[in-house]
């Protein structure tokens, strides 16, 4: 187990009608006039943007609307909510949503916040510790923003091209985190299944890890990945399942809060790879993930092939063949996508839609790695561009 530094300081308020505390907490956090950022009609139509303002009323706080935020969330809309900001003396950033408009909300904090040009964050030109105050009312359960530390951007403000980056700061964790799982119950089917997808991946990422000696890590992860595979079904199946979605919601919060990283260090190459995926080709986020891990399972597996056995074993329960490791562990992979397939998720790049071409992804191979700062991406096994590529043909 490595050395690590863990601090989540993110006030989470979970349960039913916690929405209503909103002008409470951010009067409390010292808001008083605050950007409400959101995407799509799901925030107005469902009555839930009334219940917030009517708590920011009641609160004494002030607020101005922004909407727009789209799956994938663009820059170039940031830079119009830092503008709004300013015009309007805005002092607290409330995002209402999912990973999308919680990234969102956190690049438009960190450029009210900061005067450099916000493409130099996301490009690692500049670094910062500042960000305005910022907090979360989560309407989707998966990615877990509402209390990492990491936000996600696609740059599309440099030309046709479009970037997908990230930063990485203990800042940009939100003050409050808002957590009402009744919130998730309309979702349609694919927003239940990909963002649980990523709440598994998000943990698969940590689990699959060189180091020894996390025994305690190992049965937390592989708990919480037993309930999500639990979960997504039975809110698929019944979507108004107060305990399928609480247990996905805190889940998601839980998978990405950085308490499964604690100890061991993590690998990140699927997601290295499904983020240029979802630039190139405008891809959810869970269905750029799911596309390509067991390819890149099957690709790095006898770097430790008792790991992906220990997975299939501990997780999704398969028989452990103990004279044949690499045979068990094929099979917790092939569980996987069994799981995956179940609940509509794609295992293959056609499978998700896409067809790259040979220079496509050459493309895609060299910006992960290029954004990885380095010249590889992942831990578990150092990828460089030729073993992305391969990864990216052999996922067709």
């Amino acid at each position: 187990m490595v050395n690590f530094e863990y601090l989540v300081p993110t006030k989470v308020v979970f349960g039913k009608d916690t929405e209503c505390e909103t002008g409470r907490l951010i009067k409390e956090c010292g808001g008083t006039k605050a950007l409400i950022h959101w995407g799509g009609d799901y925030v107005r139509d469902t009555g839930l943007l009334d219940r917030i303002e009517k708590s920011m009323d009641e609160a004494g706080v002030g607020y101005v609307e922004f909407d727009g935020v789209v799956p994938n969330p663009r820059l170039s809309l940031v830079k119009e909510g830092v503008e709004l900001c300013r015009r309007e003396g805005v002092d607290f950033v409330l995002a209402i949503g999912g990973g999308s408009a919680i990234d969102s909300s956190k690049a438009i904090a960190y450029g009210l916040a900061n005067d450099f040009e916000l493409e130099d964050l996301f490009l690692h030109k500049v670094t910062t510790d500042k960000i305005a105050k910022l907090g979360a009312v989560s309407t989707l359960a998966g990615t877990g923003s509402e209390t990492s530390n990491s936000t996600v951007i696609d740059i599309d403000t440099m030309g046709e091209k479009v970037l997908k980056r990230s930063y990485n700061h203990e800042c940009a964790r939100p003050l409050f985190a808002i957590m009402n799982p009744e919130l998730t119950y309309s979702l349609p089917a694919f927003q239940t299944a990909a963002p649980g997808a990523d709440i598994m991946m998000h943990t698969m990422e940590r689990y699959f890890t060189r180091e020894k000696g996390t025994q305690l890590i190992d049965a937390m992860s592989e708990g919480l990945m037993r309930t999500v595979r639990a979960a997504v079904p039975a809110a698929l199946a019944d979507p108004t399942s107060y305990e399928a979605r609480a247990n996905l919601m805190w889940a998601g919060s839980l998978s990405h809060c950085g308490l499964t990283g604690t100890g061991l260090v993590g690998d990140f190459a699927s997601h290295a790879i499904g983020q240029e995926l979802g630039a190139m080709f405008d891809m959810a986020h869970g269905v750029s993930l799911t596309a390509i891990w067991s390819t890149w399972a099957k690709y790095v597996l006898d770097v430790r092939p008792e790991r992906f056995a220990q997975f299939g074993v501990n997780v999704f329960g398969v028989v452990n063949d103990f004279d044949d490791v690499r045979a068990t562990a094929l099979r917790g992979i092939e569980a996987w996508d069994q799981w995956c397939h179940s609940i509509g998720m794609p295992t293959s790049l056609s499978e998700a839609g896409v067809s790259p071409t040979d220079e496509q992804i050459h493309e895609m191979a060299v910006s992960a790695v290029e954004a990885r700062g380095g010249d590889h991406a992942g831990a578990f096994m150092e990828l460089h561009v030729e073993d992305i590529e391969q990864i990216l043909k052999n996922a067709r």
